[in-house]
């Protein structure tokens, strides 16, 4: 942000001048970042993928578990 400071009554002294923009400084405040996103499962599409099948013994009962 860029900003003029412009004396318009008076004879303000340097020191005067430093105070003014040291208190116009540390008013202005950084925007707060945005919270992150939660990720939310339930409603992630790859949960409707099935898992990948592992062969061995029994695999095809397993297989129609979830």
């Amino acid at each position: 942000m860029s900003g003029h400071l412009r004396i318009v009554r008076g004879d303000a002294t340097a020191e005067e001048i430093a105070a003014l923009v040291a208190v116009f400084a540390a008013r202005q405040v950084a925007p707060e970042p945005p919270a992150p996103a939660r990720t939310q499962t339930w409603r992630n599409p790859s949960r409707a993928m099935r898992k990948p099948l592992s062969p061995g013994k029994s695999a095809w009962r397993t297989s129609g578990l979830p």
